[in-house]
């Protein structure tokens, strides 16, 4: 005679933790709600409104509009000026992300490494992070004037002739890269501060019973790779920041000269604030938002797994 397989059935135990948990998940709902409707209102809403609007005619200050499907995307292929800005933006990109990512880590180690002054050589190199950059842009001007500018004044005390470097086609973008690479120092600085702080004493000091040389060896064996999540933060963040640029050139040349230092944030805001172009301008920030967040997941992506110890 075979035997049944008696399946044990649910207690009332059971069902009550169930009927809890459903509870536990409508309150963690209810309580998340304002900040998914804030959200929705002020971050995902706005994006949804950008890229419809870069489908339509619709300039500031219209009553009505039409839908003119791909034809602002279309413009924004023939047009010269934003190939030109996007060739700027990236290039800009592609010289303060480097530096400042490296110096960063270079004045952090430098300052950690000291035995004392470390709350000043912080307090100095944080210095432009506190102070707004329109503001910081304005003492540039003057430091970069070609006339009576202090760079220039330096130079020509060491027998060097001083360039206009605002006003140089040649030069331009690279000064304002410059400008860049300086103000985000301080901030990368902080973030790898906090890495260097966290890393355990004690994988120091097995290096050093096992007869690890100080300098690079250690570095290369021990502190980059804890630095590893730390370094991808700073990275998408620089990044985001240099594609952000928008105070310097908007104070220092306003895309000047020939376009030569136009970026697409400025761009943006040239077309739909100054041109009225509002619908065109939406189809920029469509291009920018595209590429922030292409670089965001390649570097997450592809990156991450490089970094995890």
């Amino acid at each position: 005679m075979s035997q049944e397989l008696a399946l044990p059935l649910p207690s009332k135990k059971a069902n009550k933790l169930t009927l809890g948990q459903r509870r536990e998940q409508r309150s963690a709902w209810l309580l998340t709600l304002p900040a998914v409707l804030l959200m929705m209102l002020f971050l995902i809403g706005p994006i949804i409104a950008i890229i419809a609007l870069s489908f339509t005619d619709w300039q500031l200050g219209m009553t009505s509009f039409a839908w003119v499907g791909i034809d602002n995307y279309v413009q924004l292929i023939n047009d010269d000026t934003f190939w030109k800005a996007l060739k700027n933006t990236l290039l800009y990109v592609g010289i303060v992300l480097p530096f400042s990512v490296i110096g960063g880590l270079a004045i952090a180690i430098l300052i950690e490494a000291r035995p004392s002054g470390k709350s000043l050589y912080r307090t100095a190199f944080f210095l432009p992070v506190m102070g707004t950059l329109i503001a910081m842009s304005i003492v540039w001007e003057y430091i970069l004037q070609p006339d009576f500018g202090l760079l220039n004044m330096l130079l020509n005390q060491l027998g060097i002739n001083g360039n206009n470097w605002l006003n140089d086609k040649d030069t331009v973008i690279y000064v304002l890269a410059g400008i860049g690479i300086w103000h985000q120092l301080g901030y990368n600085m902080v973030l790898f501060m906090s890495g260097l702080m966290a890393i355990p004493k004690h994988l120091y000091e097995a290096a050093e019973m096992d007869g690890v040389p100080n300098g690079w060896s250690r570095f290369k064996l021990i502190t980059w790779p804890m630095l590893g999540p730390v370094t991808l933060f700073v990275m998408v963040i620089s990044a985001i920041k240099a594609f952000q640029v928008f105070d310097t050139v908007e104070v220092l040349t306003q895309g000047g000269p020939s376009k030569n230092s136009e970026v697409l944030l400025h761009l943006m805001y040239v077309e739909g604030f100054q041109f009225f172009r509002t619908s065109y301008a939406a189809a920029i920030t469509v291009i920018f938002l595209f590429i922030v967040l292409m670089i965001t997941v390649v570097k997450m992506r592809f990156m991450e797994k490089k970094v995890h110890y």
